[in-house]
């Protein structure tokens, strides 16, 4: 059985990473951040993926109501672009050939043709999907304020794919590889959005997120 995580503060995340699971899944209890200020080219609205070219990051076109003092909660998705035929073309592309993506992708393309205005009910859809893909069912709650300055929980929010290289105590120091549809071109790729792990693994997906090794010290 994995060692329980801390109580986590996650940010709300556009199709997490493999290890945005990991601590969802095995954390104490998870929060995720909808009342902080919305910061600019980050997972919030970005997510990766493997290409024949290597790692591709698509990025979700947003509005600001109020702003740069909007709130992740009130960003609205922004309409007038073709994010949604642009981003499930490059997923095709990148993804039509592994073993599962026929298995999983009307479940997705689904989410992608409904997407609302709002990022926040794009980014909890996917979550909530993946969950029942990856057959877990994490008990998360949302913010119901800007947590500031957490107490006895530990802080993902500007972790999770973070512009520059992060070190911290609790550090997931090996993503056991697997076979990639590109592998035979290109050296695996580690910890892309979970659509990697649920194309190339489908069921077993989420015993790879269990098998994770880690190692956390201080704690």
């Amino acid at each position: 059985m994995p060692l329980q995580l801390p109580p986590v503060i996650l940010p709300l995340v556009s199709l997490p990473d493999i290890e945005y699971f990991y601590w969802l899944f095995n954390s104490r209890e998870a929060t995720i951040e909808i009342h902080e200020t919305f910061p600019r080219q980050t997972c919030r609205n970005r997510y990766r993926i493997a290409t024949a070219g290597g790692t591709l990051t698509l990025s979700i076109p947003v509005v600001k109501p109020d702003g740069n003092h909007t709130q992740t909660s009130a960003i609205q998705i922004d309409q007038s672009k073709s994010w949604k035929q642009i981003h499930w073309r490059s997923i095709e592309s990148a993804y039509n050939k592994s073993p599962f993506f026929l298995y999983y992708r009307d479940d997705f393309e689904a989410v992608f043709e409904s997407a609302s205005l709002s990022l926040m009910d794009f980014n909890l859809k996917i979550i909530n999907l993946c969950c029942k893909l990856l057959k877990q069912s994490p008990d998360f709650k949302l913010s119901e304020t800007f947590i500031k300055e957490p107490v006895g929980q530990f802080d993902m929010r500007h972790r999770i794919m973070p512009k520059q290289p992060i070190t911290h105590q609790y550090s997931i120091m090996e993503f056991e590889p697997y076979t990639q549809v590109f592998s035979d071109r290109q050296e695996f790729i580690p910890n892309l959005s979970v659509l990697d792990l649920l194309f190339n693994l489908g069921p077993d997906a989420g015993s790879y997120l269990r098998r994770l090794k880690e190692e956390i010290s201080n704690f």
